[in-house]
């Protein structure tokens, strides 16, 4: 099993959430984060002066079964794709195990 950690911008969230869904990903969580990216200049609007360096992203956490790794990742990258700076990160990490409280299953069992 892995866990998948993305960053993405929040205007993209419903077309990765979409995506997920389409490739039967039906569970994940995610939270609203705010970090510090590479871009350092500042925006003006009406005269205000905003750092563009404190980026607001959307967090997503991702448990899948090693078979899902590759087409889980393929549609976050396609649908959190802009071109531009700041279309996130993606990073992939070991599970050693998985439990589900209700039932008692383990491993990929859970994940279903």
């Amino acid at each position: 099993m892995k866990k998948i950690e993305a960053i993405i911008r929040k205007s993209k969230f419903d077309e990765v959430k979409e995506a997920l869904h389409q490739i039967e990903v039906n569970f994940f969580s995610y939270w609203d984060v705010t970090g510090v990216g590479h871009e350092k200049q500042g925006h003006v609007y009406r005269g205000v002066s905003y750092s563009t360096s404190d980026i607001q992203r959307r967090f997503l956490s991702i448990v899948v079964s090693d078979p899902f790794l590759d087409i889980t990742i393929d549609a976050l990258i396609k649908s959190a794709y802009t071109g531009t700076i700041g279309d996130g990160k993606i990073f992939v990490s070991d599970v050693i195990e998985s439990y589900r409280i209700r039932t008692g299953e383990k491993g990929s069992d859970a994940l279903k």
